[in-house]
């Protein structure tokens, strides 16, 4: 596999990884590579290495002469890993309140307005839907952003790169599109998320690394809570 074709295999694993933890691709189905290359236009030689790459991590199972077989997490890894995020979150933002620059704080809040207009947008819709199924796409988009952002702003100013390191592996994994899934259909939890970046935003602000640590904790531990109940009303 060469350096120019690797960004292919990434960005193919990433969109398959993506649909079976969204539940677009359920758990059992059957992965051809032959199928998956007409889908995305692409040659079957990525896909394979993008289908060994997702069974590295243990999302499929690559079989010989038959495709590979979507495992996908089960509640308990979801529940686990969001344990983990929980923890890792939290110890960023305790050290990002005690070690944030002017800035990186600038920075913060920009992303934080940015998530806030995501969700007034999205509650905009909700309550004068013009008959769409779905919500407008630039509104998934812009919360993915602000949403992506504020997590970013605080791990950078923690300035710890092991740690940053650590939260992206764990993130490519289980992408934060799973918390947009279990979020987006009621206005109430999207109110609370935007509520709980405040509430963390604003122990970072006045230099607090006890609270900032405890709010970031409560806030993933409740996105774990809602995506883990997720995959528990799929599962058989």
């Amino acid at each position: 596999m060469t350096d120019v074709a690797q960004p292919l295999v990434d960005e193919l694993a990433a969109s398959i990884q993506a649909r079976v933890l969204n539940g677009e691709i359920p758990t059992g189905t059957r992965l051809r590579q032959e199928t998956l290359a007409a889908e995305f236009g692409v040659s079957r030689t990525p896909v394979r290495e993008a289908l060994r790459k997702l069974q590295a991590s243990g999302l499929v199972e690559v079989q010989p002469n038959r495709g590979a077989l979507v495992r996908g997490p089960t509640a308990r890894e979801v529940r686990e890993a969001y344990e983990v995020r929980a923890e890792l979150e939290g110890l960023a933002a305790e050290l990002a309140a005690s070690r944030i620059r002017d800035e990186e704080l600038r920075r913060l809040r920009r992303a934080q307005a940015l998530f806030r207009h995501s969700v007034a947008t999205l509650l905009d819709w909700r309550s004068a839907r013009d008959g769409r199924e779905a919500p407008p796409g630039d509104a998934h988009d812009e919360w993915i952003a602000g949403n992506d952002l504020f997590h970013s702003a605080i791990q950078h100013a923690a300035a710890n790169e092991r740690l940053r390191a650590t939260l992206t592996d764990l993130h490519r994994s289980f992408p934060r599109d799973l918390t947009w899934i279990s979020l987006e259909e009621n206005a109430g939890l999207l109110e609370e998320n935007v509520a709980q970046h405040e509430a963390i935003l604003d122990a970072i602000e006045s230099h607090d690394p006890a609270v900032a640590r405890r709010r970031m904790v409560e806030h993933v531990s409740r996105a774990g809570e809602l995506v883990t109940r997720r995959f528990e009303e799929r599962s058989p």
